[in-house]
């Protein structure tokens, strides 16, 4: 058996496994378990009473985080004409059409977030199998096949994440770094919880949100108190 280091010795006696926490404590916890050089990611899991395997059960969307994410974000788009001239004015990192899909091809993406214009998606659909495995295939229900590409360039920088549940029922996401303020955090933190509740599906059945844990990057896994979780 593997031993722990004193780092992970300190983790787990730093966290109780078996208590619920507060919100705002189990941020707070987090924020001071996460002492690696690196500026950790402060991360909610929540526990949903969903089966994904069911079309009418699939949890899906994007919420834009008050306080935004601490990232930066890199966007592609699909666009040509005055709608690319569009997307590099707003920000996008990368712009291009037949171009664009001849580099991702070719094995380069060089973006985190993927936008397209509905006139581009006929290329874009040629690409499914290499952007759909990691999330990056836009998608007019996220907002990201859209002709209004600056308000879609400058939502993805500004906060805007996507969130999915996996086929645990558990959605994963970050909400800011550890060096936030508590409250920026507890702000972001509301706003995802918010985003996930209503988005609840029509065939979800029993108690929607089930558990609730909080965590650094490198930190232990902080279980919240779901009574205190506004709408779940």
């Amino acid at each position: 058996m593997a031993k722990l280091t004193k780092k992970q010795k300190n983790l787990a006696t730093a966290v109780d496994r078996e208590k619920l926490y507060g919100v705002s404590e189990a941020i707070s916890l987090a924020k001071a378990n996460a002492t690696s050089k690196f500026d950790e990611t402060i991360e909610v899991a929540l526990n949903l009473g969903v089966d994904p395997r069911h079309a009418d059960q699939m949890v899906r969307g994007v919420v834009t985080l008050p306080k935004g994410t601490g990232k930066t974000v890199r966007v592609g788009v699909f666009a040509k004409g005055a709608k690319a001239d569009e997307a590099r004015a707003a920000g996008a990192d990368v712009v291009g059409a037949e171009d664009l899909m001849e580099t991702i091809q070719g094995g380069t993406i060089d973006f985190d977030r993927c936008i397209a214009t509905p006139d581009m998606m006929g290329v874009v659909g040629r690409l499914g199998k290499v952007l759909g495995p990691k999330g990056l295939m836009p998608n007019p229900k996220l907002g990201t096949v859209t002709m209004n590409v600056a308000e879609a360039v400058k939502a993805a920088k500004g906060g805007q994440i996507e969130y999915r549940v996996e086929k645990a029922g558990i959605i994963h996401a970050g909400i800011g770094k550890a060096s936030f303020g508590a409250e920026d955090l507890r702000a972001n933190f509301d706003a995802l919880v918010d985003a996930v509740v209503k988005a609840k599906p029509s065939g979800a059945k029993g108690k929607y949100v089930r558990k609730v844990a909080v965590s650094s990057t490198m930190g232990a896994g902080i279980k919240v108190d779901t009574a205190e979780v506004a709408g779940a």
